[in-house]
């Protein structure tokens, strides 16, 4: 997993010594004998000399015996230079062992880590990397001297924040992007910092890698949440400040009307009493559509049939896609589908605004798809459309309240449905493209309501 180049002077520099060693201790050796066999010649030259050169023979035979004492020293110090190298290289080769232990620690250690772990030199050329980072990168091998501008485009982010790290020398933190993994979204969340040496020097860059879609869509329901959180009191100061006002407007206003139509009027003043009539109305409709949103009512508790309340639905529009040349097609399970504990009032009013909007996005005709399967312990309802799908740019908007494309529209329908399904501590979620938008329901068969 890691690229480590294989550093041996420190080895070769320990048998070195020790050959030396082994060296000395056979010249050593050596010597000894060959001072030994000079004191035998010696010893059989005295006895043929004559007694004047008998003084010079003894200081000849001292100065071997010195020497020969000097060998045996010699030989004693490189027996201790022999062992005081064995146990230098045992020390070394069990601090290489030691290190190889934690060396592989350190492998185990990222290797078990959630996030991808990588490292590269200042030109960007991946020097080491852990499993996980190899997962969420997409890379077929190991992927060690592979640059970081010639993986997958999708995380072209990587490359840029190691180049601005190395150049600037400041740590990035949580930077969010977005990747494609067998048709689904994924939330990858990088960060880099720099990589130094034991001698502080900078010898590259380290980039983290998270996978953190569950925790990204955990806070898109959180900020989903947060928009009505407070939104009780100010509902029931607009019902107050508003509606009642407004009530007592559209009294009049039909007042006039029913006056108006008992004599002769002029046409002008009809239309405008109409257009009054259903600006009151549209009105009414915004601060209903509120209150819904904004109200904490509690949910109905009974046990809902999901697979009667689809067909129920179908068979109430059925006659408006006929009229709008839209076909309908239910899919549900070869096994009844579990019941669950669940308000069926709140459910039938989410699958009709579902429904309703995909009817208006295929205004010269389409398919409309009902489909119910079960899921580990949910029970999911795909509601898909063949219509011109939803523009890119507005999808991250399509939940929050009061936004609409549609002229007739409040924009409280799919932020009310999103209310409505985490209440039931489900999620909706969509997919969207040119050839059509499917809304996802899951729900849970138990929960605590």
């Amino acid at each position: 997993m890691f690229d480590i180049k294989n550093r041996r002077g420190i080895r070769r520099l320990a048998l070195g010594l020790a050959f030396l060693s082994l060296v000395t201790l056979i010249l050593t050796a050596w010597i000894l004998l060959d001072v030994a066999r000079e004191q035998e010649i010696l010893a059989s030259i005295i006895k043929h000399l004559p007694r004047g050169d008998l003084e010079a023979a003894a200081e000849l035979s001292g100065d071997l015996r010195l020497q020969s004492g000097l060998s045996i020293l010699l030989i004693l110090n490189s027996i201790g230079t022999a062992i005081a190298i064995a146990f230098v290289i045992r020390g070394y080769m069990t601090s290489e062992q030691s290190l190889r232990d934690v060396k592989v620690l350190a492998t185990d250690i990222l290797a078990s880590m959630d996030a991808g772990v990588i490292t590269t030199d200042h030109k960007g050329i991946i020097t080491s990397i852990n499993p996980h980072g190899i997962k969420l990168l997409g890379l077929e091998d190991v992927g060690i001297g592979t640059s970081l501008a010639d993986i997958n485009p999708e995380h072209e982010l990587l490359g840029t924040i190691c180049e601005e790290v190395d150049q600037h020398h400041d740590a990035i933190r949580d930077l969010d992007y977005c990747i494609n993994s067998n048709g689904h979204e994924k939330t990858l969340r990088a960060g880099c910092t720099l990589l130094k040496n034991q001698r502080g020097e900078e010898i590259g860059t380290v980039i983290h890698v998270r996978d953190v879609t569950e925790k990204a869509l955990m806070e898109s329901r959180l900020r989903r949440m947060e928009r009505y959180m407070g939104l009780g009191s100010l509902a029931a100061g607009l019902q107050h400040e508003i509606k009642n006002p407004l009530s007592a407007l559209s009294l009049h206003i039909q007042l006039l009307c029913e006056k108006f139509n008992q004599e002769p009027t002029d046409a002008e003043i009809v239309e405008l009493l109409d257009v009054l009539q259903t600006e009151v109305r549209r009105i009414n409709d915004v601060l209903d559509g509120f209150r819904n949103y904004a109200s904490s009512t509690q949910l109905g508790q009974s046990w809902v049939d999901l697979s009667v309340l689809i067909e129920k639905l179908v068979r109430l529009l059925r006659p408006q896609m006929k009229a709008q040349n839209i076909a309908v097609k239910v899919e549900m399970p070869a096994k009844p589908p579990a019941t669950i504990e669940a308000d069926s009032v709140r459910l039938e009013q989410v699958l009709l605004n579902l429904a309703l909007n995909a009817m208006s996005a295929m205004p010269e005709g389409g398919e409309l798809c009902f489909r119910l399967s079960e899921q580990n312990h949910f029970l999911k309802i795909d509601v898909a459309d063949t219509g011109k799908g939803i523009p890119p740019e507005i999808q991250s908007q399509i939940f929050d309240p009061y936004f609409t494309t549609r002229n007739d529209g409040t924009g409280m329908g799919l932020a009310l449905c999103d209310k409505i399904i985490r209440q039931h501590e489900g999620n909706i979620d969509f997919h969207s493209s040119p050839q059509g938008t499917e809304f996802t329901i899951l729900l849970p068969t138990e929960r605590g309501l």
